[in-house]
C-alpha cells in the first residue's frame, strides 16, 4: 500500500467515513434502485474522497484546487441525493439529519482545505 499524503489528512478520513455510511445506507435501497440512484449516490460519495486524493498528488496551486473543488461539488451532489432519497422514502427524516451532520463537518473542512492549499 502507498503511504500518500492525503492519506494523513483528517478531511480525506472523514470521506472515506463518508463512503461507508452511504454504502450501508444504500444496502436497503430497492433493487429496482440499483443502476439508479444507489449507483449515482455511491459513484458521488466515492468521488469526494478520489477527487481529493487525486489533487493531493497535482504539481500546480491551480489544479490541486480544481480538484478540491470538484471534491467539494461531489459532497453537495451527495447531498442532493440523500434530499431525493427522503422525497422517494428511500431514507427516513432520522436517517437524513444524522449523515447531515457528516455532510456539514466535511463541506467545512473541505472548504477550509480549498482556503488553505498551497
Amino acid at each position: 500500500m502507498l503511504n500518500l499524503s492525503h492519506k494523513k489528512l483528517d478531511v480525506w478520513k472523514l470521506s472515506i467515513e463518508l463512503i461507508k455510511i452511504i454504502y450501508k445506507l444504500t444496502e436497503s435501497f430497492p433493487k429496482s434502485e440499483l443502476f439508479g440512484i444507489t449507483n449515482q449516490l455511491r459513484r458521488a460519495s466515492v468521488s469526494v474522497a478520489s477527487n481529493l486524493a487525486e489533487g493531493c498528488a497535482r504539481k500546480s496551486l491551480l489544479e490541486r484546487k480544481r480538484y478540491f473543488e470538484i471534491s467539494r461539488s461531489s459532497l453537495v451532489e451527495v447531498d442532493t441525493q440523500l434530499e431525493i432519497c427522503l422525497v422517494l422514502n428511500y431514507v427516513s427524516k432520522q436517517s437524513k439529519i444524522s449523515i447531515n451532520e457528516t455532510l456539514n463537518i466535511l463541506f467545512a473542512k473541505l472548504s477550509n482545505f480549498i482556503l488553505k492549499a498551497k
